[in-house]
């Protein structure tokens, strides 16, 4: 699992970086994320987010109880620190990978609304050009 968690959030980070600069990279990034949010695929990554919560969380539990027996014990042994490590791990790149999920969301909304933007001021500018050279016609 853990070279699954490395592979996704190496990709989530390629696709941040892509969503960070105006790219032709940029706009595939914008139309594939255009057609992952239509339809049934939004269920699906809700889905999937609440999973990795769910598997976030219980990596954490893990990691109390494993935290409570060292201190019943004393000392930890090896086999309770090699199995903290992995949970910190799994827990980390978990919490990594929910956060550049967010990050992608939210610059995709961003960069539609960037986009809506400015096309609304070409068209207003081109309806201000059209009336500025009517009046100047007419007078």
């Amino acid at each position: 699992m853990i070279q699954l968690l490395f592979t996704v959030l190496a990709a989530e980070a390629a696709a941040t970086a892509a969503l960070l600069f105006n790219t032709p990279l940029r706009n595939l990034v914008v139309l594939g994320l255009d057609r992952l949010k239509r339809g049934r695929s939004t269920v699906m990554v809700k889905t999937l987010a609440a999973t990795a919560v769910v598997v976030l969380a219980s990596s954490v539990y893990s990691m109390a109880e494993i935290r409570l027996r060292f201190a019943e014990l004393g000392a930890p042994t090896p086999t309770d620190q090699i199995l903290m490590s992995r949970h910190l791990l799994e827990a980390s790149l978990l919490g990594y990978s929910l956060f550049l999920a967010l990050i992608i969301d939210r610059l995709h909304v961003y960069i539609g609304e960037l986009h809506g933007l400015r096309n609304s001021m070409e068209a207003a500018m081109k309806q201000d050009r059209v009336t500025g050279k009517a009046k100047t016609g007419s007078s």
